[in-house]
């Protein structure tokens, strides 16, 4: 099957509104004007119930079929952008310094808006379409969470939840998941290495932070080699170090920081535990004091097997068994849409957007190209669920 002929021709008016949010990024929670545009272009295709601020800044809209069947599945979207300077030079580049649409949400926004306003036509489908657009997906923002916790898989009585997401090197009209682990969970690290300061020609009088510091990243290094099963998916990198303001002093601290990743909940528990361990040791070791502090940030993501087959299975229908790989080895990047599912089983899946720049570089632009593929897969996913009876 492929793009459908409707979704055809309503791919220009995506790539206009996708060029539109282009221009005009926003971060975190602030994305007023993005909300804003999705609610009023949700209202004019007669969804129906369009449901603004969950989430704080989320936008829901619930669109009933014609169909007899009481399934209600989920499709979401995310809006934010992020605290980048675009370097494209593109004629619908950022008008606002500092911030960019580095990961494609622009492009994710215009293709559920397209599929809402193809499946609003034609209501081919059974029970009841919800179009999920969130913020705050980047930078720890957990806008996902924020919305669940608001009530939106009980208020809206979500029984599965779906997400696409666009990935630089995969060919425009080829999809790529697996049944299972698919993204990493994420926690900050922050460690405050004290010691005692002085002058640098008296070593013996002072307790180095600078080494103790050096010596901690190493011995962290071992909490992946030795702590965890090799075949357990795990990363720990420390990406800051910053002490001292002289050359011939020995600072009194010494502060890290860096991200702690795993494919398991059972290996992040253990990979944490491990972390506090060997900063302690080594504290007492020497005489020191090591503060660990470390921050959750999102859960692993986590397709559930019945779900992503399925959506494989619409996949395949559109692009043909050999554009869709349904066993994508997992990434240790990180994403909000966990929290979804493990609210309900659902599943994310990525969709190509040919050889443009990576996820979150400067020079990184959504290809329109993508825009009917992704399109005509939400709508055929919502028309072809398997239906629960009236």
């Amino acid at each position: 099957m492929p793009i459908l002929n409707r979704i055809a021709e309503m791919a220009r008016d995506a790539q206009v509104w996708r060029r539109d949010l282009h221009q005009h990024p926003e971060l975190l929670f602030e994305v007023h004007r993005t909300a804003a545009f999705v609610a009023e272009q949700l209202r004019a295709f007669g969804c129906d119930e369009v449901i603004t601020g969950l989430g704080r800044t989320g936008v829901v809209g619930v669109l009933k079929g014609r169909l007899p069947g009481t399934s209600v599945i989920g499709l979401r979207a995310d809006m934010d952008a992020l605290p980048m300077q675009e370097e494209t030079d593109l004629p619908y580049g950022s008008k606002t310094k500092g911030l960019m649409h580095a990961c494609g949400h622009d492009g994710h926004t215009a293709m559920l808006l397209g599929a809402a306003r193809y499946l609003a036509e034609t209501r081919n489908f059974a029970g009841t379409a919800i179009f999920i657009f969130q913020p705050a997906e980047e930078n720890g923002g957990a806008g996902a969470r924020a919305m669940i916790e608001d009530g939106l898989m009980q208020r809206f009585g979500i029984q599965e939840v779906y997400a696409l997401h666009n990935q630089p090197g995969l060919p425009i009209g080829a999809f790529a998941l697996n049944p299972g682990p698919i993204l990493a969970s994420s926690t900050r690290i922050e460690i405050e290495v004290r010691g005692t300061g002085g002058h640098a020609a008296r070593p013996h009088l002072c307790v180095d932070p600078i080494v103790l510091g050096a010596q901690l990243i190493t011995h962290l290094q071992s909490v992946i080699s030795r702590s965890l099963d090799p075949l357990d998916g795990g990363v720990l990198s420390i990406t800051q170090f910053h002490s001292g303001t002289a050359f011939n002093v020995i600072p009194e601290t010494a502060q890290l920081a860096g991200t702690l990743r795993c494919l398991n909940m059972d290996t992040h528990r253990l990979a944490c535990a491990r972390i506090k361990e060997v900063a302690e040791g080594l504290a007492l070791a020497n005489r020191a004091q090591i503060k660990v502090t470390l921050t959750e940030g999102y859960p692993v993501t986590k397709n559930h097997a019945a779900q992503a087959q399925f959506a494989q299975t619409i996949a395949r229908e559109i692009v043909g068994d050999a554009h869709v790989d349904g066993q994508m080895p997992p990434s240790m990047s990180a994403e909000d849409f966990a929290f979804m599912l493990e609210a309900r089983p659902g599943a994310f899946l990525y969709i190509g957007n040919g050889e443009s720049a990576g996820l979150h570089h400067p020079k990184y632009d959504f290809n329109d190209d993508v825009l009917a593929y992704g399109m005509t897969f939400w709508a055929r996913l919502v028309e072809r669920r398997p239906n629960l009876a009236a």
